[in-house]
């Protein structure tokens, strides 16, 4: 395992572990006791809490420890047993951690009030926090965090007791209340200038409010350091049900919230107070997507990256008919089918003739949709060349694969005729009907890119030869209503670099949208299909609108299409495919193309959208 340092360094996200505290109240420990004893009176109660949260995903532990400093632990008469409470702390979390998981060592605040505002000077603050770090450190902890502080000068003196005795990494984290402030009245952005000042190596917040405060106050700290970035908030605002404080926050509620403080700069996160192994394990499925476990160099087309085996890529135009369209400029046609729910293929090879004869240019074939079980995409796509002769956008995710399976998977593409890829990162399988499946993504979209786009050159993911190179089209798919677009145009710049050569997005609903996006990437020179969805019906649209990441549905459209559905199903459907038609209209002068699905199966409907596009005027967007 890496040292904690290379981890603060590198684009991953990492997640920590949730509440202990509300772990061992569950068990049965009265909120009177010390926490902290527990580590050398009943180890097996902690040790078990640690291991729930490897089990759920946690990448860093957090010991049990949180009061164990001598001001605190001196008021129920354990102030001699410091050293052993703290050292037994890290072994504990240690020894549930293994050697894939980090263990911090967790510091809270001293309990008391110092110089200006009560009689503890700083150095001896400094040294109430030295004496605990001290004994961390010796347990073997990889990194120290320091949180739940409402004082900057305190945690202040936390980080240069940490500095006096060692130079491992420091997370310092401050608390603040509902209106976005510490106790002390600073803000989010004056704190981080200080802990940034004093040498944190990550910059946070943790406890007493839940995820949507510390979402703004995120945006804050981000805008006024370059140090990464931790986030560990409470499940909600406790409430009183039956006398007992209640954290009412879902998991479910919460793993959405970490992807919004992910997008807003968070790399570091985890749970705090009413968060438990649930709570991890769905925050940990939901950001896996967003963090490939291993990294790949992005390696741009034409820069100079050592010796050459002497094959250069096939030129675009040669690699399919496909390929030969975009590479001429000419307006490319697909719809978008999806794989059939048993082994029968008869139904869609038909629908798919019907796409053939209608002269539409290849046929897209997403890869498990919504983590849904279907016929596999390679297959399909494989049948349908075959059956049919018209060529395929194959979509390949990397949720369901590892490296070697991606590797074979794409050689074995290549032989088989497959020359048109799309490539996604996968829903997580929490959208699907089998939750727990295990989701692999060794890399992302970005990663398989490059990875692609070196089996065009004939190498291997370290840079060997293999043989004749591959052939392929490098799609990716992009998403111009991203909530943090400017995240999303990052991650497209890394595509392009890594060897992207076309993209597709997600389905449109709001020209306006689409065209403030193709203005910004205007310089990537970048083909761009524009995704299309006939809607069925209002609540269609209402699905879309609220259910599917990235999709937005102007109020516009929502209410043309809750007026024709309020007439009957089949003026529903003429009013989806007329927006559909129109949206085509509008944007074809400006993209390269658009890929139609069929939703439903209803691949006639798909069709309607392409009628007339040969005499539609082509509109250039302003």
């Amino acid at each position: 395992m890496q040292d904690f340092i290379q981890a603060v360094a590198d684009e991953h996200i990492y997640l920590f572990d949730g509440a202990m505290g509300t772990m061992l109240y569950s068990r049965g420990v009265f909120i009177n006791k010390c926490y902290d004893e527990l580590n050398v009176r009943s180890p097996e109660i902690v040790l078990e809490v640690h291991k729930q949260y490897v089990k759920a995903g946690a990448d860093i532990l957090e010991t049990n420890t949180y009061g164990a400093n001598r001001v605190k632990l001196q008021s129920f008469g354990l102030e001699n047993e410091l050293r052993d409470i703290n050292l037994r702390g890290a072994e504990l979390a240690r020894k549930a951690a293994g050697h894939s998981v980090y263990v911090a060592g967790a510091i809270g605040p001293l309990g008391i009030r110092i110089e200006p505002y009560g009689p503890t000077s700083l150095d001896e603050a400094r040294a109430f926090f030295r004496e605990q770090a001290q004994a961390l450190r010796d347990g073997g902890v990889d990194l120290f965090v320091l949180e739940t502080m409402s004082n900057v000068a305190e945690i202040e003196q936390g980080i240069f007791a940490i500095r006096d005795i060692c130079s491992l990494p420091v997370v310092a984290q401050m608390t603040i209340g509902t209106d976005g402030r510490t106790l002390y009245g600073d803000s989010p952005a004056d704190v981080a200038k200080r802990l940034d000042l004093a040498g944190a190596d990550v910059i946070g917040l943790n406890c007493s409010v839940g995820p949507d405060v510390m979402l703004d106050a995120v945006e804050e700290i981000s805008a006024v350091t370059a140090k990464k970035i931790s986030c560990q908030p409470n499940a909600g605002l406790p409430r009183e049900v039956n006398g007992r404080q209640m954290y009412m926050a879902s998991p479910d509620y919460m793993g959405k919230y970490a992807k919004r403080l992910i997008h807003k700069g968070v790399k570091f996160i985890g749970g705090c107070c009413g968060t438990t192994p649930e709570h991890i394990k769905v925050i940990a499925d939901a950001v896996r997507p967003l963090s490939p476990r291993r990294t790949f160099v992005i390696v741009e087309r034409g820069a100079e990256t050592g010796p050459k085996p002497g094959m250069e890529p096939a030129p675009l135009a040669s690699r399919s008919k496909w390929g030969a369209k975009l590479a001429r400029g000419e307006f490319v046609t697909t719809i978008e089918i999806t794989p059939p729910k048993g082994p029968n293929p008869d139904a869609m090879v038909a629908a798919v003739q019907s796409i053939r004869d209608a002269g539409v240019d290849a046929v897209n074939v997403p890869d498990g949709p919504r983590a849904q079980n279907r016929m596999g995409a390679i297959a399909v796509a494989i049948l349908l060349q075959q059956r049919v002769g018209i060529e395929t956008v194959l979509h390949y995710c990397c949720r369901d694969r590892n490296l070697l399976g991606m590797h074979s998977d794409l050689l074995g593409c290549a032989a088989l005729g497959v020359r048109n890829l799309l490539l996604i990162t996968g829903d997580p399988p929490k959208m699907g009907p089998y939750p727990d499946a295990t989701a692999v993504f060794d890399i992302d979209s970005i990663g398989l890119t490059n990875m692609v786009n070196l089996m065009n050159q004939g190498l291997d993911l370290g840079g060997n030869p293999f043989g004749e190179p591959t052939k392929f089209t490098i799609g990716v798919g992009v998403n111009p209503g991203h909530l943090d677009l400017d995240y999303e145009l990052r991650r497209l710049e890394w595509k392009v670099k890594a060897g992207a050569e076309y993209a597709i997005t997600q389905p449109v609903f709001d020209a306006g949208q689409l065209e403030t996006f193709l203005r910004r990437i205007e310089h990537m020179k970048l083909p761009v299909v524009s995704g299309i969805w006939p809607l069925l019906s209002y609540r269609n649209a209402q699905f879309m609108n609220n259910e599917v990441p990235g999709v937005s549905v102007t109020d516009e459209v929502m209410e043309r299409m809750r007026i024709a559905s309020d007439k009957g199903k089949e003026f529903a459907l003429h009013e989806g495919v007329t927006i559909a038609r129109e949206t085509l209209d509008r944007v074809r002068g400006a993209v390269a193309g658009v890929q139609v699905s069929a939703p439903l199966g209803r691949v006639d409907l798909a069709l309607q959208v392409f009628e007339g596009l040969v005499e539609a005027p082509v509109k250039q967007i302003s």
